[in-house]
């Protein structure tokens, strides 16, 4: 399925060559039975390289989570993530445990929980900051909205752009998805 590759490529550069937790993108509903299958051959190709791919949610468009299990829980068993996932009604940072309740959330919320941006590794103050103050009063925006180091935000803001145009460059010269996706044991300085 030509297009879920270009959606990797696009949406999850970052997490294909191991600087980001996780991504997400949405599919038009007429993907999803084709989605299925897709997912599950990726699912066995990239458990080597330490992604999974899951639906997040089906109802309307496909929403499409790509994510690195180790660092998911890292990021998640962090005491900062921890504490905002438990006010969120999470019961566990487990990675299965804890997608389970964001699906659920996402199924009874008319909107997106605002906890999300933990499980696609935004630092938890940024989160906690959205929380709080319900989007406004940001000191920037890029991936996320920055309510604590916006320099430090900046330039990983500009790495991920780095990142995501030099994988599509690749991609569209013939690279393959596979050849893209870094180990998670791999080096993965080349874009600071």
């Amino acid at each position: 399925m030509e297009r879920l590759e270009k959606y990797l490529v696009q949406y999850c550069a970052p997490t294909l060559a191991c600087l980001k937790t996780a991504n997400l993108f949405s599919c038009p509903e007429s993907m999803l039975p084709a989605l299925y299958e897709s997912l599950a051959g990726w699912n066995i190709c990239m458990r080597g390289k330490g992604i999974k791919l899951c639906l997040l949610k089906e109802e309307g468009n496909a929403l499409v989570y790509v994510y690195r299990v180790g660092k998911l829980e890292s990021d998640l068993m962090q005491p900062a993530a921890f504490r905002i996932l438990k006010g969120c009604g999470y019961e566990t940072a487990k990675e299965e445990g804890a997608i389970c309740t964001l699906k659920e959330r996402l199924k009874k919320s008319g909107e997106f929980p605002h906890e999300i941006g933990l499980f696609l590794g935004y630092p938890p103050g940024d989160v906690r900051g959205f929380i709080r103050y319900g989007g406004r009063c940001f000191k920037c925006t890029g991936c996320w909205k920055v309510y604590g180091d916006e320099e430090a935000a900046r330039r990983v803001f500009a790495r991920f752009e780095r990142c995501r145009r030099a994988y599509m460059r690749l991609w569209q010269a013939g690279e393959s998805i596979m050849q893209l996706t870094v180990a998670a044991t791999e080096d993965t300085k080349d874009f600071d």
